[in-house]
């Protein structure tokens, strides 16, 4: 009995874990025309921003990592995001969960070849923000995120904060749709079932941003 009861709470455990993770992605629109260019202020602090990634399979397993930017904007005015540019480095896509130096390596010289993100040809990734509007204690910030040769607009939940004259612009995690962006290795979107056999990559890819300015 004692045995029963425990692997209904197991059970339960993992059910409310899951009902908790965001399994969504973000819906990706048509980009956001940009009517009036925004001078980038270049004002972004390159070495304390960080964007992190997931990548998930249906088995459970998963690899997650960071991602430098290479230059960026962000403009606070009287406390309102008004502005934010992004320029998202590529080549320095690292893995924080393998322990294993040579298959860490492998694995980022896989997702920088053809298959995934192809960086020899599109080296920078960006996000420029389009808008923000308050809703209860978070922003929505939609802005045109381009990967490779897409753009598309999607709408993320961040918080905009300033600390020491430091200001710093952090996202929720949010779940992108990488088969809207060419993204196609093991992709249930692009190839069938049968032909992926047991090696279907999850077309869900997470990411969070966390940026600060410089003082």
């Amino acid at each position: 009995m004692k045995k029963v009861v425990l692997t209904l709470a197991v059970v339960a455990a993992v059910l409310v874990s899951c009902k908790g993770e965001k399994k969504e992605a973000v819906e990706a629109k048509e980009a956001v025309k940009v009517e009036k260019a925004v001078k980038v202020a270049n004002n972004v602090d390159v070495v304390n921003s960080v964007i992190t990634w997931k990548g998930t399979k249906p088995t459970g397993d998963f690899h997650e990592g960071v991602v430098s930017l290479k230059e960026g904007s962000l403009t606070v005015e009287n406390g309102v995001l008004t502005a934010g540019e992004f320029v998202i480095d590529m080549n320095s896509i690292k893995n924080t969960d393998i322990k294993d130096a040579g298959k860490s390596a492998y694995l980022v010289k896989h997702l920088a070849s053809a298959d995934f993100f192809e960086v020899e040809k599109y080296p920078t990734a960006k996000f420029v923000i389009t808008s923000s509007e308050k809703k209860d204690d978070k922003l929505q910030v939609t802005g045109n995120l381009t990967v490779k040769d897409v753009t598309k607009s999607i709408t993320i939940p961040a918080t905009v904060s300033e600390t020491d004259g430091v200001v710093t612009f952090k996202s929720d995690a949010f779940n992108v749709n990488r088969a809207d962006f060419n993204v196609k290795y093991k992709s249930k979107s692009f190839f069938s079932l049968k032909e992926l056999k047991d090696r279907v990559i999850d077309d869900l890819m997470g990411m969070s941003f966390e940026v600060k300015t410089t003082k």
